[in-house]
């Protein structure tokens, strides 16, 4: 006879209980342990009751991972992924199956997190490593980033840097647009330019630059149009006149033409999509930001670094700190905190997989469909506006173009309609013969052209080679290659090997079936300016997200087009900035910010235009409400909004915060509420409803979207109504729902992972998602509990218990002992853990959160490597070791190490490797030792080791 399932595993829950950890065992046992007798009766003590929603959340039933499948299978289907030949800067491509199954498919890579502990993360950084000397190969600059958020982004970064680098420009000096530029590059630009009252001027770069004072100037290779244009003139035209030069460049064309380095380019810019990336309905896709030297220090987002470890090991790291520009809080330049690390290794992985022969003979193939297509048009007396062009061409069709398109949309084609007169076509890795036959039949063209004359002047072409590191020679079985994929990720420590416990940075299940659908082709293979009526799948899901995530907030509207938390922060910023402005209150340019909050929100402050004013921390760690009182009669009618992050960041429920919102109300401005901490509030508390006016959410946290090893993120904004009209609108105009500004290149940013989201939500149902919560908080507490004998916790809230994070104080034992938190993450890394948040917010402390997808098992795991710890700290105090021998300092101990024939050390190698018994079964070698990060600024390297480097001669490879 079958054995009766408990009721907790009901159909309707039945995910939910795959998704939390803990059991119904394990949950009573954590409550015992932490004095509660049932969730209700904790979350009851340790979360203010006037913040607590009075209704459950009004969302559909949860539903199974089969019909959650079916249902996402349906909204694909509604979708229609026609042959894409729109331009714009997207373009179809194909991922080579060992690169889509073994890096974008594989939990090894996207379940990792961002690489701030650099020794378990060596496999990630080495591919972000590749990716920057892809970028600086390519574009013929000395040092690129680990990647950006997408193209129009990455300009307006660009714009920023060349603002701040060119000190010689006065005050008031404008930036020149090409003509050219992608149009929706230029209205994020103008947003952003907006904002912080900086002058944008649209120029032809064949004209005589304007006058008046400018501090540097944009250009497109090859333009919107396709065209490609020698630039040497027009840049040397601008360096005269003092400033600083740009290039957006599109990444395949370079293996063909001049690069922007070798025109005199300060910056190029650009996406890497093409490479492997799919179309994803306008994202994630890379962006890409390279610089020549002396710029190098001002570069925004990430940058990886070559230095050594403590055994001299050729070792990875993030250099010069600037993954965290934004800890200069108010006087950052660059609110990024996060990159498309999961998309910039796929690029990367292309790029080693194809190597340089492969990529040139993409970059011909596609450039000789473009040519043949022009010749069969010029053949007909169809005009081709450009004579030189790399992949796209502009042809004019007097009153035509409309019937153009619709004929080439019947043959299951999208060409881009520029206006009634003209029709692009722009070729791509996919486009074949048979298919540019169909494009001219869809001009009414007869004539097929055999052979095609190349369009690219000899003048233009790349005289200089690339890609010459042994990497993008020696892959190119896919024996080989799967074997490299495979021996990249077993150097990294992730979420399918351990847990992560990171205070402010969620680490939870990214379940199989939630991440299955994004590579389907309904989904992945959209262009984001495709017509309407093809993507009415995306329409219905993204209608429903919009829907349930204004639900789960309490707000009115939701926009998803941000494609980063930090995005998400501007665009919410800049909706109380409209907001403002629309009812004449100029004056309103303050910004309280706690002193305790995440620091991306001052940043994001700066960038919205905005005044900050710090607002001091109590002793409990709440905001201190005297002083904020202090700060709002001292501003008045200057206060423009408060960024708030609930739960704090010290990890507890505030009891004031109603009476914050209050305040800042009354004062007239309005209340930002940081959602980083969302997945403490879901079921339990609506931001909309205790006093939030707009918030932004993660869905790379809360909901499930995965972190990839720094990104992808999306990061939504939602409102109340009254600031609903300034939400990010359309970039190409024409908004259907608002007039707001545009954040991203994107009309819905990084849609082609939404589907996650739809997923979590669908599959969990809003008991599901309310139950996640509370075990949340439980998990927490229960670690926090269990912890503190060992190490305090630093913050709690009322009844002493934290919210779904707990601050670990090291500090006392520190000055006891000389052991540093920092020693403490990295022996964690000795026991299996990657560890938690490292000195933030409080320096010499770790701020822990288990979510709620760890099992008990898993936090006895952590505890019992917490607790061997701190009686490794106590053999330091009691003098058994002194600090600098201890097996703490040294941590962590790679396998060459403790299988070295000489060891001296005093402390033996069964501490070194096995300090606790379960990891005899069971154990994660580090690849090197600590490493050394202040050499690896000192002496800067970014890209792969020069080829003399090596022993071994590049293999010939035949074209």
């Amino acid at each position: 006879m079958p054995t009766e399932q408990p009721p907790e595993f009901a159909p309707s829950l039945a995910f939910a209980h795959r998704h939390i950890g803990a059991d119904e065992v394990a949950v009573t046992t954590m409550l015992k342990a932490v004095g509660h007798p049932d969730l209700e009766q904790l979350v009851d003590a340790a979360v203010p009751a006037d913040i607590r929603t009075a209704r459950p959340l009004a969302l559909p039933a949860a539903r199974s991972e089969h019909e959650v499948l079916a249902a996402l299978r349906s909204l694909a289907a509604a979708n229609q992924p026609k042959v894409q030949m729109i331009g714009l800067g997207y373009a179809d491509t194909i991922t080579p199956p060992v690169i889509r199954r073994n890096v974008l498919e594989s939990p090894a890579w996207y379940t990792a997190y961002t690489p701030y502990q650099p020794e378990i993360s060596q496999g990630r950084l080495e591919a972000l490593l590749t990716f920057q000397t892809v970028i600086e190969d390519l574009t013929a600059l000395p040092v690129a980033g680990a990647s950006l958020l997408d193209e129009a982004t990455a300009v307006v970064e660009a714009v920023l840097l060349m603002r701040r680098a060119n000190r010689s420009a006065p005050t008031g000096a404008k930036v020149l647009v090409d003509a050219e530029c992608l149009p929706q590059t230029l209205a994020v630009l103008r947003t952003r330019a907006e904002a912080l009252d900086m002058a944008v001027e649209v120029v032809d770069p064949a004209a005589a630059l304007p006058e008046g004072d400018l501090f540097g100037l944009v250009l497109q290779a090859p333009g919107t149009s396709g065209v490609v244009r020698d630039l040497a003139p027009v840049i040397a035209a601008a360096k005269e006149r003092g400033a600083l030069v740009t290039v957006a460049a599109d990444l395949l064309s370079l293996t063909l033409l001049t690069p922007p380095g070798e025109y005199g380019a300060d910056i190029a810019v650009g996406s890497a999509q093409r490479f492997g990336v799919p179309l994803f309905f306008g994202g994630p896709h890379a962006a890409y930001l390279a610089v020549r030297s002396g710029l190098e220090r001002m570069l925004p987002g990430r940058l990886v670094g070559v230095s050594t470890d403590d055994e001299g090991r050729t070792a990875y790291r993030l250099a010069l700190q600037t993954r965290e520009q934004h800890i200069r809080r108010e006087k950052a330049t660059s609110n990024i905190c996060t990159a498309q690390a999961l998309l910039a290794n796929v690029a990367a992985m292309y790029a080693v997989y194809h190597g340089p022969q492969g990529l040139r003979a993409i970059a011909e193939r596609v450039h000789s469909h473009a040519t043949r297509l022009a010749t069969g048009l010029r053949a007909a007396d169809v005009e081709v506006v450009h004579a030189d062009f790399f992949d796209t061409v502009l042809a004019a069709v007097p009153g035509r173009a409309d019937a153009v398109v619709a004929a080439a949309e019947a043959a299951g084609i999208n060409l881009r309609r520029v206006d009634a007169d003209h029709v692009a076509v722009a070729c791509d890795e996919v486009t074949t013969a048979e298919i540019v036959d169909a494009v001219l039949t869809a001009f009414d063209v007869r004539c097929r052209p055999a052979h095609a004359t190349p369009a690219l002047p000899e003048a233009l072409r790349r005289s200089s080679g690339y890609l010459s590191h042994p990497v993008f020679h020696t892959h190119r079985s896919e024996t080989a290659m799967l074997r490299f994929l495979r021996a990249l990720s077993d150097k990294d420590l992730a979420l399918d090997r351990t847990m992560i416990p990171l205070g402010s940075c969620t680490m939870k299940l990214n379940a199989t079936a939630e991440m299955e659908p994004i590579s389907w082709p309904g989904f992945a293979g959209l262009h984001p300016y495709a017509p309407a009526h093809q993507t009415r799948g995306y329409a219905r899901l993204i209608g429903d997200l919009e829907t349930w995530l204004a639900e789960i907030t309490g707000y009115d509207r939701v926009s998803l087009q941000p494609n980063a938390g930090s995005q998400g922060e501007l665009a919410g910023l800049l909706a109380i900035r409209g907001y403002h402005r629309s009812r004449g209150d100029t004056r309103r340019t303050v910004c309280l910010i706690p002193q305790s909050a995440h620091g991306t929100n001052a940043a994001s402050a700066v960038l919205a235009g905005m005044d900050v004013e710090v607002v001091a921390t109590a002793a409990d760690g709440s905001v201190d409400l005297d002083d904020l009182r202090a700060k709002l009669d001292t501003h008045g009618d200057r206060t423009a909004a408060i960024m708030i992050t609930y739960p704090s960041t010290h990890g507890v429920y505030e009891d004031d915060i109603r009476t914050v919102c209050t305040l800042v109300h009354a004062a007239g401005g309005q209340v930002y509420i940081d959602g980083a901490n969302l997945n403490a509030m879901v079921g339990l508390a609506r931001p909309g409803e205790f006093g939030g006016d707009v918030s932004h959410l993660n869905l790379h946290k809360t909901f499930c979207i995965p972190h990839g090893g720094g990104g992808p993120g999306v990061g939504p904004v939602a409102v109340r109504t009254h600031l609903a009209p300034f939400l990010p609108g359309n970039p190409l105009g024409d908004p259907t729902r608002s007039s707001g500004l545009p954040v991203a290149a994107a009309p819905h940013g990084s849609a082609g992972i939404l589907p996650i989201t739809w997923a979590y939500i669908a599959l969990m149902g809003g008991d599901g998602l309310r139950r996640a919560t509370q075990t949340a908080v439980l998990a927490a507490n229960y670690l926090a509990h269990q912890l503190d004998p060992y190490f305090p916790v630093l913050y709690t809230g009322p009844g002493g218990l934290v919210a779904h994070e707990c601050i670990l104080d090291l500090r006392p034992l520190t000055r006891a002992t000389g052991v540093t938190a920092e020693d403490v993450a990295k022996r964690l890394i000795d026991y299996g853990f990657h560890a938690p948040t490292l000195a933030f917010p409080v320096a010499g402390t770790l701020m822990v959160e288990p979510t709620e997808s760890e099992d008990l098992a898993e936090l006895d795991r952590f505890v019992e490597a917490m607790v061997a710890i701190r009686g490794e700290i106590d053999a330091v105090a009691a003098g058994r070791w002194a600090v600098a021998d201890s097996p703490l300092r040294h941590a962590p101990h790679p396998a060459e190490t403790v299988l070295a024939d000489h060891w001296d050390r005093p402390y033996s190698r069964s501490t070194a490797a096995y300090p606790v018994a379960r990891l005899r079964t069971s154990k994660y070698w580090p690849p090197v030792g600590r490493i050394d990060g202040a050499r690896g600024d000192r002496n800067l390297v970014c890209a792969c080791p020069a080829p003399a480097a090596f022993a071994d001669p590049i293999p010939e490879e035949t074209p």
